[in-house]
């Protein structure tokens, strides 16, 4: 279940730290609404992993659908610079 908090909340702090655990953040809201979140440092790398991996996969797929993203057997050979 969430943890769901007003932002007032964070006078004490350490009991909203608690709560944040992996894969558990706290939601903050301000005047009833969601306003900001508290995430434990391993979600908020893999999120930050998982963007990255995304906007790859993008920049990738975009390639492909520009006709770059392929090389002939050749033009493989010659970038890896060996012979295959």
């Amino acid at each position: 279940m969430p943890h769901i908090l007003p932002v007032s909340d964070l006078r004490n702090y350490n009991e909203v730290l608690k709560k944040c655990q992996v894969g558990e953040p706290v939601f903050l809201t301000q005047n009833g609404r969601g306003k900001f979140v508290v995430l434990d440092i391993e979600d908020y790398e893999k999120d930050r992993a998982e963007k990255k991996l995304l906007q790859k996969l993008q920049e990738a797929e975009e390639a492909v659908q520009e006709g770059e993203g392929w090389l002939s057997f050749d033009e493989l050979k010659a970038a890896m610079g060996k012979s295959i």
